[in-house]
């Protein structure tokens, strides 16, 4: 595949771990066009253009647009959520995958994706405590009904995923707001007595599987890798034939506020974030309403987490943030599904997370996470045959490195917005046009506009009687740094 060079520098910006959850009422801040100019990234379909240095644009003064011109309108004066980070998460199958290549192909995989400078500057990590379908087996840190956790070893994740995530956090600059989420108990703490197939949590194991997560987090931490947050369970209402569990909204709110909090809190970690849900924007209100109304439960909640797989409802998202305003908002898994080779360049796959992002951040998260960052030609390797689609697929027989879109289009927000920034006011007065805008620490102002017709579409970008004109090609997203 012909690569472009991702050619914006921008400075690395450290995580603030301790983060604090912003309201979505705006609030005001200076912003001036004066002196400054329009650098324009793009990618786009039938082009070469991957997050391609496009044009520069000078701003003239545009007071009042007519009716007739396409326009996005950004206001920087008016801010919303501060960004906690875009990432992707770090599995056993892409630790498997990764060091079955060719050093020179790790060290570039390392690179675009977590270089800010030479890459797209991921910040933001999840991975799975024990097995998960995108592992080669399943597998428990513990012997059957230790229920002390005495024989507590995590030696299987020594031989892949440690020494991956720990080479990604040097990649990044030593620093990654990582996440974990468990995707079953051990069989012998269900219902089902198996890590598979659903069942759920026995309830004499509430305290034991509680003290788990503890267990998890320190071994992490031991081994050089800090544990940001955690979220209760991976899809709580799904009944899948990988690892899975089921909790009812109810038994996750009381699980949360009898065991997991105050056993948080008790052993020390009180700073990590609790992330409730963890599952798809259909049953979302409902499933944050249920645990959030309860003080006693969301006063160790940080944030509720979701997924893609029920597509497009995302007005689920903002009533959420409109109902609590206080709680932080998520988006920790999403892929395109049924892998196919034959279909790996096709264009909808890039539009698809472009449409996504753009949504969710318009209606108030603070966080993107994508699924695996990296899976083999099979789409996989996966225990369960639940083969997936990534944003970068290794041959692993022939070494060569493919590049989806979605890499590109992902790209367009993660290399350009960076943690700490904070969401602005960005309109479109055309449906074909999606945008969002956001304003980073050191000033640089980040609009994002993405069209998904087969139309080249003129607009004008205004902020505040200031006007540059460019052109959206065809299938295309483009960031607009105002600098």
């Amino acid at each position: 595949m012909k690569k472009t060079p991702l050619l914006f520098k921008i400075s690395a910006l450290c995580v603030a771990f301790a983060y604090t959850a912003q309201a979505q009422q705006p609030v005001t801040s200076k912003f001036s066009t004066a002196g400054k100019k329009v650098t324009v990234y793009t990618t786009a379909e039938n082009t070469n253009y991957r997050l391609a240095k496009t044009e520069t644009v000078n701003f003239t003064t545009n007071e009042q647009p007519k009716e007739s011109e396409a326009c996005i309108f950004v206001d920087p004066a008016k801010t919303f959520q501060t960004v906690l980070g875009i990432g992707g998460a770090l599995t056993d199958a892409s630790a498997e995958t990764f060091y079955k290549l060719p050093k020179a192909k790790q060290q570039e995989i390392l690179t675009n994706y977590y270089d800010p400078k030479n890459g797209i500057g991921y910040t933001l990590g999840r991975t799975h405590i024990q097995s998960c379908d995108f592992s080669s087996d399943s597998y428990s840190y513990v012997i059957n009904n230790d229920v002390d956790l005495k024989s507590f070893d995590i030696g299987h994740d020594k031989k892949y995923r440690i020494p991956f995530i720990k080479q990604i956090i040097a990649a990044a600059g030593g620093k990654l707001t990582m996440f974990a989420t468990p995707w079953s108990p051990p069989a012998w703490m269900k219902t089902n007595n198996d890590v598979l197939h659903g069942g759920s949590l026995k309830a004499e194991y509430d305290q034991p599987w509680a003290n788990f997560y503890v267990k998890f987090i320190k071994a992490y931490e031991k081994e050089g890798i800090p544990i940001w947050g955690l979220s209760v369970q991976n899809e709580p209402m799904a009944n899948q034939t990988w690892e899975s569990c089921i909790y009812t909204a109810a038994e996750e709110r009381d699980f949360v506020k009898n065991f997991l909090g105050p056993t948080l809190h008790k052993s020390g970690m009180a700073d990590k974030k609790l992330i409730i849900w963890d599952h798809n924007r259909d049953l979302l209100y409902q499933r944050a309403s249920t645990v959030l109304e309860d003080p006693e439960a969301a006063k160790y909640v940080w944030g509720t987490g979701f997924h893609w797989y029920v597509h497009d409802v995302f007005d689920n998202v903002k009533r959420v943030k409109e109902a609590f305003p206080d709680k932080n908002l998520i988006f920790t898994e999403g892929c395109s599904e049924r892998f196919n080779m034959s279909t790996i360049h096709e264009w909808k796959w890039g539009e698809l997370y472009g449409k996504s992002m753009i949504n969710d951040f318009n209606n108030g998260v603070v966080g993107w996470t994508d699924w695996n960052i990296l899976l083999d030609e099979k789409g996989g390797p996966n225990h369960v045959g639940n083969f997936c689609f990534a944003p970068v697929h290794a041959d692993t027989k022939t070494g060569e490195i493919i590049y989806m879109n979605a890499f590109y289009y992902i790209g367009h927000f993660s290399k350009f917005v960076r943690p700490m920034a904070k969401r602005v006011i960005s309109s479109s007065n055309r449906d074909a046009l999606q945008t969002t805008a956001f304003i980073n620490q050191d000033g640089k102002l980040a609009v994002v506009v993405m069209n998904g017709t087969d139309q080249n579409l003129p607009y004008q970008l205004i902020i505040k009687g200031k006007s540059a004109a460019t052109v959206s090609l065809p299938h295309s997203i483009a960031t607009l740094v105002v600098d």
